[in-house]
């Protein structure tokens, strides 16, 4: 699955290609022999989410041998192979009704099992494959997740949240039973290899909120509910043990329920105390896959993504494949056969397109080649410095053509979070993408508080929010200033959410950029708390509530240091943004306003945490690249 990292490159500028083949939601059957997946035609032009088609593909060649489009105007995900590999199930979303069909294919052709007036999420088969689970949401008041648009905050205000739970129906189809607690929001699941039962991760109350002191629990097909373990970590993908002893999950400092990154934990499933197996493992876990005996993993290990076992008992891992190259599936990042054998994922990097790759688990290749046509559109390399003590790594992007003897103007462009990291993704889309085809640098660094370089690293930004990750940043810019021709005195910094934050932060604390842009950001931690959606997500970072120890929020609010401000920002934000609620760029703007810094604040309409009508996405692109050539001067 490696792909190859461009170095910086001089030639003739790509055309743009007219579409790119995406591959999403996929699922190697249990023999190994068919893989199923999502498959889009993104045109280049459309700012619009394409529709996409279930594609069942040979595994050996990638030949097509099936299509399911039953609902043209719906959109499909969760591929789930049968235990014998004779049925697939996936879901069908009509996502302005808020409805959902769960459809299962036997003998070639695709049935509706279940017609459902709600949302619908992960369907998985029962061991014995006789049954069905699925997350479910029964009439909802909006999507699912706090990056989703919020409801209309009008009436009672909290009188009602949704409801994600576990329920099961027959394989053949049949009434769903809901079986988890009507208070309870499940997020994740798995069966228990006796079929009896799941293993969740959930908390009480608002789903959007909670789980970041989420537990986890035992719930019985018998609808029994039975807490096995409450850890001080976040959990993501908690996994049974083919014995069904142990539960094992991905525990660590979440500030997003998306990205994925920490140790591996252990519990018995009788319940106690959850145990760290990798502590001061150099790398971010980001997927589990437990086959047979052997617990897999995916992680990311500074600029490498990997696929790796690990022990449960010793923590002991080997790298199986890695490369710098980003590789996904539908359930994790890689999909694994019974035996623990055979693999097969989307592998993608800066500059090559999406391709499936497949095979023995430590040899896989490539299997489909709808993309070979495609050239890079960007020119990439990996940068990595030193600052402070830590090892950091970014990824510097940049035109294709590059002109010899000419400096560039560069935008710093801050990942979200902060518990993330930018990972390699073939760029033909995006802010990123504008700016280099528009003739920037862009940087994306991946400083103190991101994945990669172990639970210490993510945790080194804790009660220091603009701090040291800052400090690395500025470093990370001078490391690039001595490889590549950027201008130091046409520097821009950009980011959304967290990189929001750091955008209204950097230009309340730093003189180095001459324009910036803040997406969704954060201006005063204070009063943000009793703002958003999530403040549970704060108390990790923060060490206390607001209530409890203002202090460390007040001090570390961009806000607090406005007559600092000179940079021409502009900012932007959804109206119905739950995590990052629209007061916060008000509250900006209106300290810019009185400190004389030029700016402008654009609210889209009905929007959430991301910008995703294609309507307000071109007015954005137009947008953001408007202001840093009025500022920086074209490139």
């Amino acid at each position: 699955m490696a792909g190859l990292m461009m170095a910086l490159a001089l030639a003739a500028n790509p055309a743009p290609p007219t579409q790119v083949h995406g591959y999403h939601d996929l699922a190697l059957s249990p023999n190994g022999e068919l893989i199923a997946t999502v498959e889009t035609g993104e045109l280049f032009q459309s700012d619009a989410e394409p529709h996409g088609v279930v594609v069942v593909r040979n595994r050996a060649d990638g030949k097509v041998v099936a299509r399911y489009d039953p609902c043209p105007s719906c959109f499909y995900t969760g591929s789930a192979w049968s235990p014998d590999g004779a049925a697939l199930a996936f879901v069908s979303s009509d996502r302005k009704a808020k409805s959902a069909t769960l459809q299962v294919v036997r003998g070639g052709q695709a049935a509706v099992a279940l017609a459902f007036d709600g949302l619908l999420e992960a369907p998985r088969w029962s061991p014995d494959g006789a049954t069905l689970a699925v997350l479910a949401t029964d009439k909802p008041r909006k999507q699912t997740g706090a990056t989703q648009a919020g409801a209309a905050l009008v009436g009672e205000i909290g009188s009602e949240t949704d409801e994600q739970r576990v329920a099961v129906l027959p394989s053949a189809g049949g009434a769903l039973k809901f079986l988890s607690p009507p208070d309870t929001f499940v997020y994740e699941y798995d069966w228990t290899p006796d079929g009896k039962g799941f293993v969740v991760s959930e908390a009480k109350g608002d789903g959007d909120n909670n789980w970041w002191v989420a537990r986890l629990a035992a719930v019985g097909l018998d609808s029994s509910f039975r807490e096995i373990a409450a850890p001080p970590v976040q959990i993501k993908f908690p996994r049974v043990s083919p014995d069904g002893r142990t539960v094992a999950f991905i525990g660590g400092l979440h500030s997003d329920f998306g990205p994925v990154g920490g140790d591996l934990y252990t519990v018995p499933f009788a319940g106690g105390t959850a145990v760290d197996r990798t502590p001061g493992y150099k790398g971010s876990l980001s997927s589990l896959i437990w086959r047979e005996k052997a617990l897999f993993a995916t992680a990311i290990v500074g600029d490498q993504n990997a696929v790796l076992t690990v022990d449960p008992a010793t923590g002991a891992t080997r790298t199986l494949v890695s490369g710098p190259v980003t590789f996904s599936a539908g359930d994790g990042r890689v999909s694994i056969s019974r035996d623990g054998k055979l693999a097969a994922g989307v592998a993608e990097d800066f500059v090559t397109p999406p391709h499936i790759g497949a095979g023995p688990i430590e040899k896989p290749r490539q299997i489909t080649h709808d993309n070979d046509g495609l050239t890079p559109q960007v020119s990439a390399r990996s940068i990595t410095w030193k600052n402070e003590g830590f090892d950091i790594q970014g990824w510097l992007l940049g035109p294709v053509a590059i002109e010899r003897g000419k400096t560039y103007p560069m935008i710093v462009e801050v990942h979200g979070g902060p518990s993330a990291a930018t990972q390699p993704t073939y760029t033909w889309k995006g802010t990123a993408y504008d700016l280099a085809a528009h003739g920037y640098y862009v940087f994306l660094p991946n400083p103190r508080g991101s994945f990669g370089q172990g639970e210490a690293f993510t945790k080194a930004n804790v009660k220091d929010f603009g701090g040291g990750d800052l400090r690395d940043i500025l470093a990370g810019v001078d490391a690039v200033e001595k490889v590549a021709p950027v201008d130091d005195k046409r520097l821009g910094v950009y980011g959304h959410s967290y990189g929001g934050f750091m955008t209204m932060w950097t230009v309340t604390h730093s003189q180095r950029f001459k324009a910036a842009v803040a997406g969704a950001g954060i201006a005063n931690w204070v009063s943000y708390y009793g703002q958003n959606g999530i403040d549970q997500w704060m108390v990790p970072f923060f060490g206390s509530t607001v209530y409890d120890d203002p202090s460390v929020y007040d001090r570390l609010s961009p806000i607090r240091a406005i007559k600092a401000a000179r940079t021409p920002t502009f900012i932007y934000v959804g109206e119905r943004d739950v995590e990052c609620p629209p007061a916060q760029s008000l509250e900006f703007h209106h300290g810019l306003d009185a400190m004389g810094v030029p700016n402008s604040l654009v609210i889209y309409a009905g929007e959430g945490h991301g910008i995703r009508e294609a309507e307000h996405k071109a007015d954005l692109k137009k947008r953001i690249l408007g202001w840093f050539d009025h500022y920086l001067g074209q490139p």
